[in-house]
């Protein structure tokens, strides 16, 4: 079957149960619409809810639909990788469960393929139904990452995008433990083009990225795509000792000329602070980047797939 597989559809899941009825309810009208064979692999993320029976059940009457379910959850950027490394299409989509990027949009990433473009990506336009600070956080956090990445990542982009198969196996022989995937797809080059659309208000549900979650991807993307805080750290150094010696100096020249120096211990305990708030900082940003040297030379796999729902096969782990 996978020989006449022209699109696969990646889509990561995690407690989506009150969105999944509608989507797939979208994702077989566009099926419908597609010119070729298609497959559709859902990556259950270890949901705990009744995703993965919704999922399961589907799978069994739809051979399109493929289940992938993780023993445990692994994240939605190691998630997407795991329904990269199993997917076969000539042209690979990968999107959202929770109806935000409309499934609709593919049929337009498609005619861009059409047209020789190997990378396709989702421009949103506009957000609609999100709160004022959920666009500000989004608008500060990818305007940082912009700044900080040593690749040309959009603002306006995120994991909803078509690849093409040659793009699908080049990202595939990327194996880093801490992964940011819009930042490698970014790096890898290719032809790449753009089609905007509305980013819609989630179907149903909570949304699976929180503040928190954000920061730590932005972390992920700067401290994957740039040296910039270990030259901030630097040159953070470099200040403060130069302040240090001129202070020295100020001091010295204080006490040549007025036979005085500078008295009381609220200046000494404030430069003290100051130096030791410095140093932490320094070796936290280092301690960042030897956690991840750590990370990765452990070797272990990226995810662990379990097959509970096939008695047949094993569980499977993505080296």
């Amino acid at each position: 079957m996978a020989d006449n597989i022209r699109y696969s559809i990646v889509i990561p899941i995690f407690n989506e149960e009150e969105v999944i009825p509608e989507l797939i309810l979208r994702l077989d009208k566009l099926i419908a619409q597609l010119d070729g064979g298609v497959e559709v692999l859902l990556v259950d993320d270890g949901s705990r809810d009744n995703s993965a029976f919704m999922l399961r059940e589907k799978t069994r009457q739809d051979p399109r639909y493929r289940l992938l379910r993780m023993s445990r959850n692994f994240g939605h950027q190691i998630a997407i990788t795991a329904g990269l490394d199993h997917a076969s299409g000539d042209a690979v989509i990968v999107m959202d469960a929770d109806l935000q990027d409309p499934p609709e949009v593919v049929l337009a990433m498609i005619g861009k393929w059409k047209e020789g473009w190997e990378i396709v990506s989702g421009r949103r336009i506009r957000r609609e139904n999100e709160t004022l600070f959920k666009r500000l956080s989004a608008h500060v956090f990818y305007r940082i990452l912009r700044r900080f990445a040593s690749v040309g990542i959009d603002p306006d982009v995120g994991d909803f995008r078509l690849l093409d198969r040659q793009v699908v196996e080049s990202f595939r022989s990327m194996r880093e433990q801490d992964r940011f995937v819009r930042g490698m797809i970014s790096w890898l080059g290719f032809r790449q083009t753009y089609v905007e659309y509305v980013r819609q208000g989630r179907h149903a549900g909570q949304t699976k990225y929180p503040l928190m979650k954000m920061i730590r991807l932005a972390l992920s993307g700067i401290i994957g795509f740039s040296d910039v805080p270990l030259r901030m750290a630097l040159w953070f150094g470099i200040a403060v000792s130069v302040a240090a010696l001129a202070y020295g100096v100020i001091v010295i020249i204080n006490w040549l000329l007025h036979d005085a120096t500078v008295q009381g211990w609220a200046s000494t305990v404030v430069i003290l602070s100051l130096l030791g708030g410095i140093n932490l900082m320094t070796m936290g940003i280092v301690g960042l980047y030897v956690g991840r040297i750590f990370s990765q030379v452990k070797e272990r796999p990226l995810y662990v797939l379990r097959q509970d729902h096939d008695r047949d096969r094993q569980p499977q782990a993505g080296h």
